[in-house]
């Protein structure tokens, strides 16, 4: 696909540090192989035996001042930094490196955690939330078929400020990695008041509060999605819009909507998925699927580069 060409290159033109905690994982090690040879990223492969003694009592201190008033004690955090992926995190967090990517053998939550924990949240959005770039083939809507989906991986019920924050965090990615002016649709089971219901409320109150903090964004909700993405339809049940239907970023009203929409399109259309990419953070990274394959890790890779440069 162009888009992934595109991404891999833009990678390429200033080239960044990306460390990969699971190297035990052969996906890993095969992604590693190409990121380097292609010149995508400068990669360091994290085992156990490549942590340093001394960054490691260092950082668990550091880990230790940050996280005393939760509770955490000093030798808890020591056994934290034993992990690749908290160092990995910390490595991060001090400028060593450019960002991490992980997951291949890690759950969501905890390379979500590792992430929140140690590299902080930006305090312009104070969420972290996440989002999946997706590349569907063969396919007229979007962005020459290119979406970006939020969130599918971290917030399971956001509330009208933490979705309004989810939505800016898209777009900001969007416009940074994809080179695209976003046009935002806040999707629902409704459009334009066609239904009732809590839910629908929500995407009204989301759209009032991103007008006052972003009042140049080109966003619209609510909105179901065949008259968010097809303009045919957009003509039809809401002619007003300003998307006209032609939404290239989705915001899913809760987790459960994200994570089963942006699962459905990567296996019914053999859609690349290219996330879930943490948001909302002071340092770039990405979680990686379980069921990643090693072209996943490369884009994954590529993407968090850019978003470092």
């Amino acid at each position: 696909m162009q888009i992934i060409q595109d991404l891999r290159q833009k990678a390429k033109s200033n080239l960044k540090t990306i460390v990969l905690p699971e190297p035990e994982d052969k996906r890993v090690m095969e992604a590693a192989k190409i990121i380097e040879t292609d010149g995508i990223a400068k990669v360091l492969l994290l085992t156990k035996d490549k942590l340093d003694p001394e960054d490691k009592k260092r950082y668990a201190e550091e880990f230790y001042q940050m996280r005393q008033a939760k509770g955490m004690d000093i030798d808890t955090a020591r056994r934290i930094l034993e992990e690749p992926l908290y160092y990995a995190a910390m490595l991060t967090r001090e400028g060593k490196v450019d960002g991490f990517v992980a997951g291949a053998s890690h759950t969501t939550p905890d390379v979500a955690r590792a992430a929140i924990q140690c590299l902080e949240l930006d305090s312009r959005i104070n969420i972290a939330s996440s989002a999946f770039i997706m590349a569907v083939p063969d396919c007229i809507y979007g962005e020459g078929g290119t979406f970006v989906f939020a969130d599918c991986g971290i917030i399971p019920e956001p509330n009208p400020r933490q979705l309004a924050c989810i939505t800016l965090t898209a777009a900001e990615l969007t416009r940074k990695v994809l080179n695209i002016e976003p046009r935002v649709a806040l999707l629902s089971y409704s459009t334009h008041n066609s239904a009732k219901g809590k839910s629908v409320d929500k995407i009204k109150e989301t759209l009032v509060i991103l007008k006052d903090m972003t009042p140049d964004l080109l966003v619209d909700g609510e909105l179901q999605v065949d008259a968010a993405i097809v303009p045919e339809v957009a003509q039809i049940k809401y002619p007003e819009s300003v998307l006209k239907g032609k939404a290239n970023v989705l915001i899913f009203p809760d987790l459960e909507a994200g994570n089963i929409s942006y699962k459905l399109v990567q296996r019914l259309s053999h859609a690349r998925a290219l996330g879930p990419l943490l948001l909302g953070l002071n340092k770039p990274c990405s979680d990686l699927s379980r069921g990643c394959s090693v072209e996943d890790i490369v884009d994954c890779v590529a993407v968090t580069a850019i978003r470092a440069q």
